[in-house]
């Protein structure tokens, strides 16, 4: 369905069922495009892109994405009619709208992850009948050159071997026959991804009838090359190497500064503000802004009480540095800054999260932790940083030397500050025992005894059998479950030990700083023992030679003092004596060396900022780290083959997937280095998580929207799908015996096939409409209906040989029930096949029936 238009203001009404909505420019007017054709782009035209999440419909004024796209062959009358129809459609969507000038070959992460599996270039314009893309048309001869990065994208390019390159995928598009043929420096996960568009292509283009061949080796793909021969004419020279795209890495998105705009008289005056780390109490919602990320991207930041004038001029004013024309573009209003926007400042509070106050801990003070409602709703689990209540089993190892030692249970909480520790953690989950091992660092510990903590925990992981969940944890960034663990009992000790079973050993006089209200968040620290180290707002334990003193500041709770009084005994066993701020006997600043001043002003709420977590891809094939975010992810965008970065603001997330293990060294250096070169200047100590497809825990898993953890069980790789023959064994032979049997007529000068070859190939258009007739539509259900409803059980993540008898495994979903269909698909079966196939298609492989 295409949106409505309301006739009184000449701008659409917006269906409420798709958050997706394009339009382009026809004859100096907007036209809305089919939903089939998304993703195809015609670089003569400019194109209107609205997108609105459908989770934020239902809450008013909910940011939204508005993007003015231009085709680099648009003229300057298409781009006024974009302009002047953007400027119309944001005073129509009203406040909270993020506009983006979008220059093709240029566009934003927020633009490209709208499109999977990617954005085609077309060439010229759109035919004046508006035919976006021919389903099921075969008189078609095209080259199309992809891009195959984690956004992929495919331009149609001259039908020549000139251009072809080394380091890319093209695609020779016959209409009946699909031939991908993949670089010799391509890596399997690009050559997967330009499959999946290969695929794409074939099913909303063709109907699922072309057949598709894939040149990975051109000597073992004869038949392939022949035909492509026959087209493209005999290759002459060597193919060159394509010049690498132009990547941003860290340190240049890392160079951010803020500038303030206004206007001095008929002069529009940019004056430097900042660099990075940025505060947001610069930003003031009188005025205009522009942060600029090292050219990289350019960000106008509006006030809410910034005049209407200034906001219609807000794009020019963001070239007005003088930054090329493709630049890539984002006008931010006030209240409706995106995560990536967010970032670039130190720390950002927003209305939302003050009325709505669920990370940290807080949560765990008003509830018993459930176990069961945090692995039912993993969502809660990811925002408290907490697998389970604590209550798993518990293995500690020391690192002495190279080898790890164990730890007696009996002091399993006592830690030293110049020792590396591994804590092994196991629970339950469904039944089955998952793990999370923790490399504990401490800040006095050597780099000998860091570089062994993370052999051993690789030994480790060997013995698993790659099912550890590796956290790596500094010293006093400890996560909630680490300290959960511990049940309170937690000490951080000075100096190294030995761990023979002894304990800790004691000098003459020690003080310890008691942090905490609950046995989820108590942990406590071993301090200089001197005045200064106190806190009004505090516990302390001061340890001397024949007494213990339990000192209580002014401003701590009575939870407080519960959780104190039960780790004194952890610590020391001699006599107790419980001491009251402004009641401390002359012996107690004795053994700290007199009174000193320290702090006791009342202590502030923490600062809980207000991010949302950040998905990106990890890439180093062109030098330097590269990081390529996806905006509005899913567990569709993990793939086997790559390495992402799930940035959550408290933790960082590497993802590994299965066929990418050859990583695993790197991985948590490319997230320190990510911490390292970041705008907003985060903690080094920031933990780091190491996770391995198949073995997310729900800390991970709850920052997706939805997760299936049948996803990745029957799924194929790139080398078993082109195994699989893609259906295409018999059309290659076919297509071969008739190049063979016709005498190919040549041009002199390119070497390609004439005319009668080249209807060898292709066949005839009336006879492929012929077999069109006979066959599916796409986009449509299945031929049958099916005749009986089968219980969902028998047939959601079931393989062929698991389903009952009859059923046709390419509609499992069509034996559901009405109401079991509309309960899992959230809508009726007449609107699922009225969808295009593929969303068909990708919907069924996120709900576990494809």
């Amino acid at each position: 369905m295409t949106p409505r238009m309301d006739t009184n203001r000449g701008l659409p009404a917006i269906e409420s069922h798709r958050d997706l909505h394009i339009w382009i420019t026809e004859n100096l007017k907007m036209v809305p495009v089919p939903e089939r054709a998304y993703g195809n782009f015609f670089e003569e035209h400019c194109y209107i892109v609205l997108h609105v999440p459908q989770s934020l419909k239902a809450t008013s004024g909910a940011p939204k994405d508005l993007h003015y796209w231009v085709g680099k062959e648009a003229g300057v009358e298409t781009q006024g009619t974009a302009g002047s129809f953007v400027q119309h459609l944001q005073e129509a969507l009203g406040g909270a709208t993020v506009q983006h000038r979008e220059a093709q070959g240029h566009e934003s992460a927020c633009f490209r992850s709208y499109f999977r599996p990617g954005i085609i270039y077309r060439k010229g314009g759109l035919a004046s009948a508006l035919k976006h893309v021919e389903t099921n048309v075969y008189n078609i001869q095209r080259l199309l050159h992809i891009r195959a990065g984690k956004h992929v994208s495919a331009s149609e390019v001259e039908l020549s071997w000139h251009s072809f390159n080394k380091s890319d995928i093209f695609l020779l598009d016959l209409g009946k026959m699909m031939i991908q043929w993949n670089g010799p420096k391509t890596s399997t996960a690009e050559k997967a991804r330009g499959l999946a568009l290969t695929r794409s292509l074939q099913e909303r283009e063709r109907g699922g009838r072309a057949q598709i061949g894939v040149v990975d080796d051109e000597a073992e793909a004869a038949d392939l090359m022949q035909i492509m021969e026959a087209v493209l004419g005999c290759r002459v020279g060597n193919l060159h190497t394509a010049m690498p795209s132009k990547s941003t890495d860290q340190l240049q998105k890392a160079n951010v500064r803020l500038y303030h705009v206004y206007e001095k008289g008929k002069d529009v005056v940019i004056q430097e503000l900042s660099t990075c780390p940025l505060a947001q109490d610069l930003l003031q919602k009188e005025d205009c802004y522009i942060l600029d990320q090292g050219g990289f991207k350019i960000c106008v930041w509006q006030g809410r009480m910034t005049s209407l004038q200034e906001k219609k001029a807000a794009f020019s004013r963001a070239l007005a540095k003088g930054y090329p024309s493709y630049t890539n573009v984002e006008v931010v209003d006030e209240g409706a800054e995106s995560a990536a926007f967010k970032q670039l400042f130190r720390s950002w509070s927003g209305e939302q999260r003050k009325n709505k106050h669920l990370r940290g801990m807080g949560k765990l003070l008003q509830v018993k932790l459930d176990v069961g409602k945090l692995h039912s709703h993993p969502e809660l689990a990811a925002q408290l940083r907490m697998v389970d209540d604590g209550s798993g089993k518990v293995e500690v190892w020391y690192i002495q030397g190279s080898r790890r030692q164990p730890v007696d249970p009996m002091h399993h909480g006592q830690l030293c500050a110049g020792n590396c520790y591994l804590v092994l953690y196991t629970y339950q989950k469904m039944g089955l025992d998952q793990y999370i091992l923790y490399l504990w660092q401490g800040l006095q510990a050597t780099a000998h005894e860091i570089k062994a903590l993370k052999g051993n925990a690789e030994e480790l992981d060997l013995q698993y059998h790659g099912a550890l969940v590796q956290e790596h944890v500094t010293m006093g960034s400890e996560p909630p479950h680490f300290l959960a663990i511990f049940q309170g009992q937690l000490v951080i000790f000075q100096g190294s030990a030995g761990h023979n079973g002894k304990g800790q050993p004691e000098s003459a006089t020690r003080l310890f700083h008691v942090r905490g209200t609950d046995s989820y968040n108590t942990w406590t620290l071993e301090v200089p023992a001197r005045a200064s180290a106190l806190n009004s707002n505090d516990i302390f334990l001061l340890a001397t030679a024949s007494l213990c003193y339990l000192w209580f500041g002014k401003g701590c709770s009575g939870d407080q003092r519960e959780m104190a009084r039960t780790v004194v005994t952890v610590i020391s066993r001699k006599d107790k004596e419980m001491v009251l701020e402004g009641q401390e006997p002359p012996h107690f600043w004795e053994a700290l060396g007199g009174r000193a001043p320290y702090p006791s002003s009342k202590r502030l709420p923490e600062d809980v900022s207000d991010f949302q977590p950040r998905l990106f891809e990890c890439s180093i094939q062109t030098g330097p780290l590269v990081l390529t975010e996806v905006v509005f992810f899913s567990q569709e965008d993990l793939d086997k083959y790559d390495v992402m970065l799930l940035d959550t603001w408290e933790e960082i997330f590497l993802w590994l997937g299965a066929a990418a293990s050859e990583w695993k060294q790197e991985a948590v250096a490319w997230g320190q280095e990510y911490l390292k070169t970041h705008p907003a200047g985060r903690s080094l100590a920031t933990p780091i998580v190491l996770v391995k497809q198949g073995h997310e825990p729900p800390t991970f898993t709850g920052w997706f929207h939805t997760w299936d953890p049948y996803k990745w069980t029957n799924n194929q790789s790139y080398e078993e799908v082109v195994e699989g023959g893609l259906g295409a064994v018999s059309a290659i032979s076919e297509r071969t015996a008739q190049v063979s049997s016709f005498r190919l007529s040549r041009s002199p000068r390119n070497g390609r096939a004439g005319p009668l070859a080249l209807w060898a190939l292709k066949g005839s258009k009336d006879s492929s409409e012929n077999e069109l007739e006979r066959g599916p539509k796409a986009g449509s259900g299945p031929r049958s209906v099916a005749s009986r409803s089968l219980p969902r059980e028998q047939l959601r993540h079931q393989a062929v040989e698991d389903l009952p008898e009859g059923v046709d495994p390419a509609h499992k979903e069509s034996y559901l029930s009405d109401s079991d269909f509309q309960d899992i698909f959230g809508k009726s079966k007449e609107e699922f096949y009225s969808m295009a196939k593929w969303r068909q298609q990708q919907q069924k492989k996120q709900l576990g029936f494809f």
